[in-house]
């Protein structure tokens, strides 16, 4: 009874995959004015908090990040300028960190192509402020001594989807809709 019983959880293993925990992360974030260039763009940091991925073989099979919105960093910019974007960032004008403290990405498939750069599309679904979005990237994905890295391409995302909306008069006159990112996290 017991060989049957460990049988079955090697079996669930191989089913559903290893977990790995992120053991170190880089998120990088572009936005932009209406005229985008980089005179008009402010660009810096956000953390993840938390995050795992599955691995299934030398494959991911899934996984998810928690990104810590408290955390967001503007690094083009310093002092009391630094200061004051930080803040316009977090409080209701866009992210509302105070009542949506994190963001989430959740892998929802991955997907080989023939470019090698970037071996692969990564598919997951976003949550920001409560609300959930498909997105997808290019990412290479290696595999070395037991750790996985997961290195995207610069891709983009529609903030207005996620409610994150500059709450002035003008009504998103100044500020492009497009948010750009990387993200390179490490899993073991």
């Amino acid at each position: 009874m017991k060989k049957i019983f460990i049988l079955a959880v090697l079996a669930s293993g191989l089913a559903f995959g290893q977990a790995k925990k992120v053991v170190s992360s880089d998120v990088h974030w572009w936005g932009y004015k209406v005229a985008k260039s980089q005179a008009s763009s402010h660009d810096g940091t956000i953390t993840v908090k938390s995050g795992s991925i599955v691995m299934k073989g030398s494959e991911i099979a899934g996984g998810s990040f928690v990104l810590d919105m408290n955390s967001i960093n503007a690094t083009d910019v310093s002092g009391e300028t630094q200061g004051k974007l930080n803040g316009h960032l977090k409080n209701g004008d866009f992210f509302e960190v105070e009542k949506f403290p994190t963001a989430t990405f959740k892998i929802t498939s991955v997907k080989k192509n023939n470019d090698k750069m970037y071996n692969r599309t990564i598919n997951g679904d976003l949550t920001v402020k409560g609300k959930t979005n498909p997105v997808s990237f290019p990412a290479n994905v290696t595999v070395k001594g037991g750790v996985v890295t997961l290195t995207s391409d610069k891709f983009s995302f529609d903030r207005q989807k996620f409610d994150v909306a500059y709450k002035s008069s003008m009504k998103d006159v100044f500020v492009k809709d497009e948010i750009e990112m990387t993200v390179k996290v490490s899993a073991k």
